[in-house]
């Protein structure tokens, strides 16, 4: 078997976890303090993450969509491709080095979409887009961490408390989509996103798509 390549590390700002990249062949791995954060393979769910969003506002002209946490890219190009030529998509994320990966190693895994004209890459922290953001965008898309259980830094947990969804919920358009990916169910978030205000859908997609894979959780969060 190929081994794997250690290509570059990076500390995540306001946390003392350090996150690697590795290359085996055509196949990346993000690892955050030795465990595996993501790899290219398994992508099923964060493209449905985009789908299940994108569907749902499928009829606004010129939609305006905010994708939180950039990782290798899946979720913002799974987006592009059901976008119009109008749409706006901004990405945020926190750690810098993450976009350079994807422009310099990842990006080739998915046609290279912070090459496209419609994306803006703000390299900032979601949460400080949220609360300085009102009735600004379509959807909201937050794969952050591992979901509301989280693994990386403990300063994301703030995005899946009650200050953290009226937040989203502020920054969202009437009738805008939540939508939010996690590593799995949390009856305690559902609970949350109902008090807060939205309709809520909660759906388990594979991790692989079609191909299987472990189950995850798509929280699907409208803005009545």
């Amino acid at each position: 078997m190929i081994p794997w390549k250690f290509l570059d590390s990076t500390l995540v700002p306001g946390d003392s976890a350090e996150l690697c990249l590795y290359a085996r062949g055509t196949e990346f791995s993000i690892r955050v303090n030795g465990c595996e954060l993501m790899n290219s393979r398994v992508h099923g769910s964060e493209d449905a993450l985009a789908e299940f969003a994108c569907a749902r506002i499928g009829n606004r002209q010129s939609p305006r969509i905010l994708i939180g946490g950039l990782g290798m890219g899946f979720t913002t190009a799974a987006a592009l491709r059901l976008l119009d030529a109008e749409s706006r998509v901004v990405v945020a994320e926190l750690v810098p080095a993450v976009v350079e990966w994807n422009r310099k190693f990842l990006g080739e895994l998915t046609g290279h979409p912070l090459q496209d004209p419609r994306v803006t890459v703000r390299e900032a922290d979601v949460a400080l887009v949220l609360k300085t953001e009102h009735q600004a965008y379509s959807a909201i898309l937050l794969d952050v961490d591992n979901g509301p259980e989280g693994l990386t830094r403990k300063g994301n947990d703030w995005l899946y408390t009650e200050a953290g969804i009226k937040a989203a919920f502020a920054a969202l358009q009437p009738g805008g989509v939540l939508a939010v990916w996690s590593a799995g169910p949390d009856m305690t978030f559902t609970k949350r996103l109902c008090r807060a205000g939205f309709e809520v859908e909660e759906v388990s997609v594979r991790a692989r798509g079609t191909a299987g894979g472990n189950r995850h959780t798509i929280w699907i969060a409208t803005r009545s």
